[in-house]
């Protein structure tokens, strides 16, 4: 198969993982293409994902890196070929790269968990909420600009209304609730979609009110995706220059279950979080 000089955040991360196999081994790259009889930049592309993969050729570099962890290897194996030819690739020359890779992300999400201090998480707005916010951001966007990242948000969305949808549960500070984007009306429609939303099986809105105690937080918005297995799973942090920012490291992962878990302890129940934007 021929190299692609953009490989998507699906791709790299397969590379990575594959990486961390080689070197729990203590193999070279050099090292691992001897036993696989490929060359060294063949491995070296493999792992940073500008080379697609068989699913033949995973098991095989499973064996030859000793993982005796099947599961992890038949979902390695799954994640194999070309880029999945998503809805996401028709923005791809018109959104920032990172939301490509984060549609595509939560397409393949087993269960998304989101937590929100100052604004209603992407999946849950409104689109003229949307398109408010799209509009106050720094420096200005062109219209066309603003179409193209609504259009993108509101397919998103998409993934909440599919057939088996992924587990959602979001947990949002009163403050949010309380920004108000676009206006009264806006604001109130909004606050009624998202009791809308929390009507649904596999919706959870929680919210933290003004006046919880001992909830961590650094002020930063983020998205915790969970992938097929618990050291698969990516969390994504939004930042004030427009980017997204992907983590997989271990000890972050379980940084951001622990913070995850911690503000739902301290938000209100589920009933208690609908009667309390309802009453906003």
């Amino acid at each position: 198969m021929p190299p692609t000089n953009n490989p998507t955040l699906r791709q790299r991360r397969l590379g990575a993982e594959l990486r961390k196999l080689r070197e729990r081994t203590g193999l070279t790259t050099t090292g691992a293409a001897h036993l696989l009889g490929v060359n060294q930049a063949r491995i070296s592309m493999i792992e940073t994902g500008r080379t697609p993969v068989s699913a033949d050729r995973i098991r095989t570099m499973g064996r030859a890196y000793d993982c005796s962890d099947e599961q992890l290897v038949d979902v390695l194996a799954a994640m194999t070929g070309r880029r999945t030819r998503g809805w996401w690739e028709e923005y791809r020359d018109h959104v920032p790269v990172a939301l490509v890779d984060l549609a595509e992300l939560e397409h393949h999400a087993t269960a998304l968990r989101v937590a929100l201090l100052f604004h209603i998480p992407a999946l849950l707005q409104t689109a003229d909420h949307a398109r408010a916010l799209l509009k106050a951001v720094v420096p200005p966007m062109r219209q066309y600009e603003i179409e193209h990242r609504l259009t993108h948000r509101m397919k998103r969305q998409g993934i909440l209304h599919r057939e088996n949808p992924p587990p959602y549960t979001a947990v949002i500070h009163e403050a949010a609730l309380r920004m108000g984007f676009g206006g009264p009306a806006i604001a109130r429609a909004q606050l009624k979609h998202l009791i809308d939303m929390s009507e649904l099986p596999h919706v959870t809105i929680r919210v933290i009110p003004f006046g919880a105690d001992d909830f961590p937080t650094t002020g930063q918005s983020f998205d915790y995706v969970e992938g097929a297995l618990r050291q698969l799973d990516t969390v994504q942090l939004d930042s004030h220059h427009g980017a997204c920012e992907f983590l997989d490291a271990e000890a972050q992962l379980d940084k951001y279950r622990e913070v995850l878990d911690r503000m739902e302890s301290c938000s209100l129940g589920t009933t208690e979080s609908r009667d309390f934007i309802h009453d906003l």
